[in-house]
């Protein structure tokens, strides 16, 4: 649903309304005078979504850590492991 910004030509009070297309808002709750309330020229809202690129990245830098630090400690666990395995009895 459309997003306006309306002012009361009245009080000056500037308000958002969510509402359809073909919907307007003339009365103002404020004041309470009818017909009074203008719609605003506003810019259009858009969402770059460059937090995603951003949020990925982070995320694949923690994996590459993660794995790195368990790669070691399976390496250190396999070289214990062997140790056991070939020791004289």
């Amino acid at each position: 649903m459309p997003r306006y910004n309306y002012e009361c030509d009245n009080c000056g009070i500037i308000i958002t309304v969510f509402h359809g297309f073909e919907e307007t808002y003339t009365d103002c709750d404020a004041c309470d005078n009818n017909n009074t309330m203008k719609k605003r020229l506003s810019v259009p809202f858009i969402i770059k979504n460059n937090s995603a690129e951003t949020h990925n990245g982070k995320i694949g830098d923690l994996t590459k850590e993660y794995i790195e630090a368990n790669r070691e400690i399976l390496k250190q666990q396999k070289e214990e492991v062997e140790k056991e395995n070939y020791e004289p009895t």
